[in-house]
Parts: C-alpha cells; sequence; structure tokens
C-alpha cells in the first residue's frame, strides 16, 4: 500500500455485497488510508453484507434512499460529524432499472419505470453533489466519481433504458465538473467501466455474451473489480488534481477498438466451443 489517500474522508455509495464494485472499492480506499462512511438503501442494507463491510471497515452505515434530497442531507451532515471534517471523496455507484428486471424492450418502455431509471441511476448524481455543494460539505479539491458503461456512447442489446441513463449520468459529472472545478478546485469524473460480473449487471439479459465478446475485442482484457478499485484510488487522489469533467475508458482498450483477430476468429469458430 502506499497511503495515497492517508488522510482524506470519503463517502461510498452503493455497497451492497462482495460482487459489487462499490464494496471493492470501499476495501481499497481504506487500504490506502481513507476513513469513510457507507450509504445505501434501507432494504439493501437489510438484505445485502453491507453491513459486514462497515465492520470490516470501521465505517458508519448510513442509510439513505439517494434520489431523497432529505435522505442525502443526512449522509453528508452525519459522515462530516463522524469522520471529524468535510469530505473529499465520493462514489457514486448506483444503478436500477424495472424495465430490465421486467423484461421490457426498449420501443416498449414503461415510462413510470423509465422515470425511475433517470432518477435512481442518473439523477441521484446530482442530487448527491448538489446536496454537499450546498451544506458546505466538501473540502477543497474533492474528487467525486460515477460508473458507468459505454452503452452510454453504443447501442447493445438488452441494455435498454439504462444506456440513456448513462449518458445523462456522464452529462451531468461534466456540468459538475466545471462548477466544482471553479469554486473548489474540485474534480468530477466517470469511470466507463469493463462488463464486470456484479450482482446487478449480471441481471441483464446477454451479460455472459458482453463479457465474452469484450474479453475478446480488448487488447488487455476485461478490467476486473481489482483493476478498477486500484483505478479509483488514483482518481481520488491527489495524483491527480488536474483530471477532470471526463468519462475516462477503463476497459482494457474496448472503446479504441473496431475488430480483432480473437473477434474474429470467435465468429468463424463460434462462441460457445471454448
Amino acid at each position: 500500500m502506499y497511503n495515497l489517500l492517508k488522510g482524506k474522508r470519503g463517502i461510498i455509495f452503493g455497497a451492497l455485497d462482495e460482487k459489487s464494485m462499490a464494496w471493492r472499492i470501499a476495501e481499497r480506499v481504506v487500504e490506502e488510508g481513507a476513513q469513510i462512511t457507507l450509504s445505501n438503501t434501507a432494504m439493501a442494507i437489510r438484505f445485502g453484507k453491507i453491513n459486514e463491510l462497515g465492520e470490516k471497515l470501521n465505517a458508519e452505515i448510513i442509510p439513505a434512499d439517494a434520489t431523497s434530497l432529505e435522505d442525502l442531507e443526512n449522509v453528508f451532515k452525519k459522515s462530516v460529524e463522524v469522520l471529524g471534517g468535510k469530505i473529499d471523496f465520493v462514489l457514486h455507484s448506483i444503478g436500477m432499472s424495472m424495465n430490465i428486471r421486467k423484461k421490457l424492450e426498449y420501443p416498449e418502455v414503461n415510462y413510470d419505470f423509465y422515470h425511475k431509471t433517470l432518477d435512481i441511476s442518473a439523477i441521484s448524481f446530482h442530487k448527491i453533489i448538489q446536496t454537499g455543494y450546498k451544506l458546505g460539505a466538501f473540502n477543497e479539491g474533492v474528487s467525486i466519481l460515477a460508473l458507468s458503461y459505454i452503452a452510454a456512447q453504443r447501442i447493445f442489446d438488452k441494455y435498454n433504458d439504462m444506456a440513456d441513463a448513462k449518458a445523462l449520468l456522464e452529462s451531468i459529472g461534466r456540468g459538475w465538473g466545471y462548477y466544482l472545478g471553479r469554486e473548489l478546485k474540485g474534480r468530477v469524473n466517470v469511470v466507463s467501466q469493463s462488463p464486470t460480473p456484479t450482482t446487478a449487471g449480471s441481471g441483464v439479459e446477454g451479460f455472459d455474451f458482453f463479457y465474452k465478446y469484450s474479453e475478446k475485442m480488448s487488447p488487455l482484457g476485461n478490467a476486473d473489480i481489482n483493476d478498477l478499485a486500484d483505478y479509483c484510488v488514483t482518481l481520488f487522489s491527489d495524483l491527480t488534481r488536474k483530471v477532470t469533467m471526463q468519462t475516462l475508458y477503463h476497459d482494457g482498450g474496448f472503446s479504441s477498438m473496431g475488430m480483432s483477430i480473437d473477434v474474429m476468429d470467435a465468429f468463424v469458430n463460434g462462441f460457445d466451443k471454448e
């Protein structure tokens, strides 16, 4: 460990169980010297394993619906209190689509579900930053991250309205990056991660094919959950003080590829033969 985050205070939104990206990121930031609080919905806390993580990391768990401004105010106020100072970094790792859960195709989306997808998966990012900003809870140089996927730019069958949510999420990152940079020298970035076998991601129909295709297309292969946690540590650290308003592709090179020889061979030979 390099103590890259020694003395820093952070809030991690979205840890559920060992398969969740926020879980591993929380572990890594604490390994690098940070103190954190954890937040998720009351239901996720009840049915997930976040209490185990909180005990392991000596991190207080603060229940919150990330779409509720009142709940978010409580998260920031309590975090500043228990951590003993203002916040240096925040992770948004939140996403949910009832349209995907109900297997509704994009032309048939339920608009009540659609609005919830956008609110939970994207607008909550704006609400989190706005709440911390209005409360004066951010330290100068604060670093804020959200997690995205390349479906924000390209069509992936079955990713559905989550693609729209990720596109909005990335735009919000740019918008807030401007204001926080101007006011607090703060940074806001979005990490576009390789397909990762989390509890939520694996629920997308066709995920196994997404994963296998991406692995064969990427020169470095898929970035796994440990790679992501390491990358987020660098983005929360002082080593990346001038990186902001970016969608950062952490995907083994997938986003720059057109075709690879491995994918060509797989189409000729059949993915299912391996």
